[in-house]
């Protein structure tokens, strides 16, 4: 039997919960869109064959794993602001190593991305050799399996022993949490994307008077400037809980459970934003979407159309 002060803590946060009715809501629109905005781009990517390539083999992969936590993270997070007091240990395992694997799977996903345009701008001779259809698919396995395996291990090593559900598992564990799922992408990415900088200004000044090459030299540093915008607003909604897991243990494990579950909804609407950049700065992505939710492809066979 749980003693009382818990007992009252849990009806003081029940009661508290049943007065966040409109906040519950705002979340659950919040989960929808990024289903939706995910699904959009997966369909885009299946459907529209100019969308198949290697780079956008990885975004799909990303977008996959971006509509998993829309489907399955979200909405028992959701169900467990409103009702605190659960006490399914085993579901709340499973919850805490789909959280721990589909979020790591989507940074690793953007990290994987970053390689990618690195190779595409700096190695362009290796990269068109090497960078294909059947590789990308092996590093996209190589990633998901990773990640799925790290969250099983870390939701284990984290469960306590109690029955309620915790928002977060494992808080001893957060230092290498974000080491591995944070930092070491974070860091990666950065890297990459200052040598992918110094290499395109290098090209820009070399090439400027060949207007071909410099229309493609264009191309590349725009795509190159969105992905970096990517991991602008991947580094604006992870770091605020990275560096709060961090710390957590060099603070007595005293911060709010409120601070957490603020910081984790920052990361979470990552995955509610990578498809909003994807339309907002890639022509082709925005032409895809449209040709989609204006009820074209109904009307008529658009696979092989020319998206601008």
């Amino acid at each position: 039997m749980e003693p009382l002060t818990n007992l009252t803590t849990c009806i003081n946060n029940v009661s508290a919960a049943s007065r966040t009715q409109m906040l519950s809501f705002v979340l659950g629109n919040f989960a929808a869109l990024t289903v939706c905005r995910n699904l959009l781009v997966i369909f885009s990517i299946i459907y529209f064959r100019q969308l198949h390539t290697p780079t956008n083999y990885l975004v799909l992969s990303l977008a996959v794993a971006d509509l998993l936590v829309g489907v399955v993270i979200l909405p028992f997070s959701i169900v467990l602001f409103v009702s605190p007091c659960w006490d399914l240990q085993d579901v709340c395992l499973l919850r805490s190593v789909f959280d721990y694997a589909l979020c790591s799977c989507s940074i690793l996903n953007l990290c994987l991305i970053s390689i990618d345009r690195y190779y595409a701008v700096c190695h362009p001779l290796m990269y068109r050799t090497k960078m294909n259809a059947s590789f990308t698919a092996i590093l996209i396995l190589i990633i998901w399996i990773v990640s799925i395996s790290c969250g099983i291990v870390m939701a284990r090593s984290g469960q306590k022993n109690n029955s309620r559900c915790a928002f977060v598992f494992g808080l001893s564990l957060g230092s290498i949490t974000a080491v591995t799922a944070f930092y070491i992408p974070a860091i990666i990415m950065i890297t990459l994307y200052l040598k992918i900088f110094h290499v395109a200004r290098k090209q820009a000044q070399s090439i400027h008077s060949m207007h071909t090459s410099e229309a493609v030299n264009k191309m590349e540093r725009k795509a190159t400037r969105t992905l970096v915008k990517v991991m602008g607003v991947f580094l604006l909604c992870w770091t605020p809980f990275a560096l709060c897991i961090t710390f957590l243990p060099l603070n007595n494990f005293n911060v709010p459970l409120a601070a957490m579950e603020v910081f984790k909804w920052f990361g979470w609407s990552n995955s509610m934003l990578n498809p909003f950049i994807y339309a907002y700065f890639y022509s082709w992505f925005r032409c895809a979407f449209r040709i989609i939710l204006s009820g074209k492809i109904f009307k008529g066979k658009y696979t092989n159309a020319r998206l601008y």
